[in-house]
C-alpha cells in the first residue's frame, strides 16, 4: 500500500531538556496514514526520548505534537495508548511472573462481575498470535521465555490495544534473520491495512529494506530526511556518525592453531531452569587468537552455554577445561580472575548495576585492587579518572562519571560493560550479542577492539543473532540446535545461507575444523 497524503502524526520544532543536557533540538518530523518511517541515529542522538515523548513519558521543554491534525498533550501512556499509540520498548515493560497471556492484557483485561474472563483473553491472544504470525504458548510465564519470545509478546500487546500508530524501538535487536523477516511481513501487512509505523533502528539495511521514509538525528538535532528507495547504507551511516564510516571489516588471519586450545569443552551437558536438557554432548575448542562464533535461534541453549562457560549454572556432565585445566567447578568469580572476561547478552540483569553511577560500573569486579582502593578504602579520584579514560576511549556519552548509568541510552550501556570487560586484558573472552542496540559507528570500534584482542593472542567465543556480525568477524563458526552443535566450519567455506538451514532445520553434520 502506498502510504496516504494526509499526516497521521507529527512533532512541530519539539525540544527536550534534561538540565544542560538538551536531548532533541528543534525537531519536526511526519507520519502519514500507511506509512513505514525508520528513525536512525547515534547512541544517545535522541531517537528513544523523541518517542518517549510521543508516547506521553516524557513532556516536551517546548514545541507540540499532532495526532490527526488535532494537537494533543498527553500527561501519561494511558493517554497515548487511549488515543492509538502503541509502543514497543527497547528494555522490555513486562511482568516476569505473569504468563503471556496475562502480560498482553494487563490494564485492559476483560471482565464480567468482576472477575478476568481468562479463557476468553487467551482465546483472543491465539487468535492474535496466529492471525499476525507470531505464534507463542499463551499460558508460558514470561520469566521463563527466551528474550526473542518476550519481544513477541510485547509486540502482541500493542496489537492488543488496537494500535493506529505503533512505536517499535530496536524491534529486531533479538531477532533471528528469519525472525526478522516474519516481523517485516507482518509490520508491511499492517501498514497496508492503514496502520502508521515508525521504527527506531541502528540497522541501515533493514531500514532501507521495510522503510518508505528516513530521519536521521545526530546528538539531538534532525539532519537529514531521506526516501528509503533512493538512499545509500554508505549515505546512512555517514550521516548519522558525521563522517565517512568503514561499514565492511578487514578480518585478521587468525594465529597458530597448532597450540593446545585455550577453552574446550567436552561432551558438555547442561540442564535449563525447568530441568530440561539445554545442552547435549557439546564438543568445541577455542584457540588464542581466533574467534569462535555460535549461531542458532533463540533458545537453542545459547543462554545455557554462556552461564555454563562464566559459571553461573552448574553442568550435569561433560566437562569444561581453560589453560587446560578442569574448571567445571570453579565459581565465577575465580574464572574471572584466571582472565576469562564476559560480556552479557542482558546489560541490565547481568551487566550492569542501574543504580549505580558510570564510574561504579566501570570498576565492578577490581574495586579491591589498586590504585582503585587502598588499605579497604576506595580512592575516588583514581575512580573518576578511570571513567574519564574509558569515556573518551569508547565514546560513551555522558555528562561525568558520576552519571547514574540507568540514566544512560541502551547503547552507551552496552558501551560501559564493553570498556570494563575489554579493559580487563583478558586471556579469553566470552562474548554475547556484543554490539546489541549500538549504531554503526560504536560497531565498527567493537569490531576494532575484539580484532586486536584477536592478534594480541585472546581466544573468543562469540554468540550473536546476527549472522552478518558472525560471518564478518569469526574465523570459525558453530551452529547451535536444540542444545546440540549440528554444524561447524571454517567461516570462509561456508556461507549465510547454509548456516540459516542448519540454525532452522538442525541437520546433524560436521565441516572442516
Amino acid at each position: 500500500m502506498t502510504p496516504g497524503q494526509q499526516n497521521v502524526l507529527e512533532t512541530q520544532h519539539i525540544t527536550k531538556r534534561f538540565g544542560h543536557l538538551v536531548a532533541n533540538d528543534d525537531i519536526s518530523i511526519s507520519l502519514k496514514k500507511g506509512e513505514i518511517l525508520a528513525i536512525l541515529g547515534e547512541n544517545g542522538a535522541g531517537k528513544t526520548t523523541l518517542m518517549n515523548i510521543l508516547f506521553g513519558l516524557y513532556r516536551p521543554t517546548s514545541g507540540s505534537i499532532k495526532l490527526q491534525g488535532v494537537e494533543v498533550n498527553f500527561r501519561s501512556p494511558r493517554e497515548a495508548i487511549a488515543a492509538g499509540l502503541g509502543m514497543v520498548h527497547q528494555h522490555f515493560m513486562l511482568v516476569p511472573p505473569l504468563t503471556v497471556t496475562q502480560n498482553i492484557i494487563l490494564g485492559q483485561e476483560p471482565v464480567k462481575n468482576g472477575h478476568i474472563l481468562y479463557d476468553k483473553a487467551k482465546k483472543e491472544v491465539q487468535e492474535l498470535s496466529r492471525r499476525f504470525g507470531l505464534e507463542i504458548d499463551p499460558d508460558a510465564p514470561v520469566m521463563d521465555l527466551p528474550v526473542g519470545l518476550q519481544q513477541r509478546v510485547e509486540i502482541l500487546k500493542a496489537l492488543y490495544r488496537k494500535a493506529s500508530v505503533l512505536i517499535l524501538d530496536e524491534p529486531t535487536a533479538v531477532l533471528s534473520p528469519r525472525e526478522v523477516e516474519e516481523l517485516f511481513e507482518v509490520l508491511k501487512k499492517l501498514a497496508a491495512n492503514g496502520t502508521s509505523i515508525i521504527i527506531i533502528t541502528h540497522k541501515l539495511e533493514e531500514a532501507l529494506s521495510i522503510a518508505n521514509r528516513v530521519y536521521v538525528l545526530r546528538r539531538g538535532k534532525l539532519v537529514a530526511e531521506m526516501d528509503a528507495t533512493r538512499a545509500t547504507p554508505q549515505e546512512l551511516a555517514n550521516q548519522m556518525v558525521g563522517r565517512p564510516v568503514v561499514l565492511s571489516v578487514e578480518k585478521p588471519t587468525p594465529t597458530s592453531r597448532d597450540t593446545a586450545p585455550i577453552l574446550k569443552l567436552e561432551k558438555l551437558c547442561v540442564r535449563s531452569q525447568r530441568g530440561l536438557p539445554a545442552l547435549v554432548n557439546v564438543d568445541l575448542s577455542v584457540h588464542r587468537g581466533e574467534i569462535l562464533g555460535i549461531a542458532g535461534v533463540e533458545g537453542n541453549g545459547q543462554d545455557e552455554l554462556c552461564k555454563a562457560v562464566i559459571g553461573l549454572c552448574g553442568i550435569e556432565s561433560g566437562s569444561i577445561r581453560y589453560k587446560d585445566k578442569d574448571i567445571s567447578h570453579w565459581n565465577s568469580r575465580r574464572r574471572i580472575e584466571a582472565g576469562v572476561g564476559y560480556i552479557p547478552e542482558d546489560r541490565h540483569t547481568s551487566g550492569l548495576v542501574l543504580p549505580f553511577t558510570l564510574s561504579e560500573n566501570l570498576i565492578l569486579g577490581k574495586s579491591d585492587r589498586p590504585p582503585l582502593c587502598r588499605h579497604g578504602i576506595l580512592n575516588k579520584r583514581e575512580i573518576d579518572s578511570n571513567a574519564t579514560k574509558l569515556m573518551q576511549q569508547y565514546d560513551i556519552r555522558a555528562e561525568r562519571p558520576s552519571t547514574t548509568v540507568s540514566t544512560l541510552s541502551g547503547g552507551n550501556q552496552q558501551k560501559v560493560v564493553v570498556a570494563r570487560e575489554f579493559s580487563r586484558n583478558p586471556d579469553f573472552l566470552l562474548i554475547s550479542q556484543p554490539t546489541r542496540g549500538l549504531d554503526v559507528g560504536a560497531i565498527e570500534y567493537i569490531y576494532k577492539k575484539i580484532n586486536e584482542l584477536k592478534v594480541q593472542g585472546v581466544g573468543i567465543l562469540l554468540i550473536s543473532m546476527e549472522l552478518e556480525e558472525i560471518f564478518a568477524i569469526a574465523d570459525r563458526i558453530a551452529v547451535l540446535h536444540k542444545g546440540e552443535v549440528v554444524f561447524e566450519s571454517l567461516a570462509q567455506a561456508t556461507s549465510q545461507t547454509e548456516v540459516g538451514e542448519y540454525m532452522f532445520r538442525g541437520k546433524l553434520a560436521r565441516r572442516a575444523q
